[in-house]
């Protein structure tokens, strides 16, 4: 009797843990940031991890609210909030973005991203209950001479986009405007350059 239980019981794990697992082939840790990102005083985690057995090696970026008790709480998990390393698989083609890296000051997420001549980050608040972009920093070279820059609060909706020659620091053009975006584009579903503002 003792051992029909237990092989029942042992049946039952076998079975049953699969549905549970938490296998991943996202096991290459790319960049970890600490910091407070919801203004609770604790310590909380932001990590990209990457799959390369994937011939895209896609980005996984999760966040972790940390709790008084020591542990964390999975709050985000974001496959597009960074872009595949090779888009159109390894071997197939040039990408010009490469994540950098992330930042977590002053409540605030920053994912980073160098490109050949240039770099942009976006920057996320935790706020209304979800993770919010509240900036958009982009600048770059052309090569030949000339550098671009903006500078966009998504929070105002204030922006400054500004062009010079680095070789003689003219100044090509300079403006302010205005744009809202509203509701204000959240982390679950953020994917960079999905429209030519952010």
């Amino acid at each position: 009797m003792k051992i029909s239980v237990l092989l029942i019981l042992i049946c039952a794990a076998l079975f049953v843990q699969p549905a549970f697992s938490q296998e991943t082939t996202f096991t290459h840790l790319v960049n970890l940031a600490e910091g407070d990102l919801n203004k609770d005083g604790l310590k909380d985690v932001a990590i990209v991890t990457q799959d390369t057995t994937d011939l895209k090696w896609p980005y996984r970026l999760q966040i972790f609210f940390g709790r008084a008790d020591g542990k964390r709480d999975l709050m985000l998990t974001s496959m597009t909030a960074v872009e595949p390393q090779y888009p159109d698989g390894k071997g197939n083609g040039y990408i010009d973005a490469n994540f950098d890296q992330l930042e977590i000051r002053n409540n605030v997420l920053s994912i980073k991203v160098q490109l050949t001549r240039g770099m942009f980050v976006h920057k996320f608040r935790y706020q209304n209950g979800r993770f919010e972009l509240i900036g958009f920093t982009h600048g770059a070279s052309d090569g030949v001479g000339t550098m671009s820059d903006i500078d966009f609060n998504l929070s105002t909706g204030d922006y400054v986009s500004r062009e010079e020659r680095y070789d003689t620091g003219e100044v090509i053009s300079h403006k302010k405007g205005k744009k809202l975006i509203r509701p204000l584009p959240g982390l679950e579903y953020f994917k960079p350059f999905s429209t030519d503002w952010y």
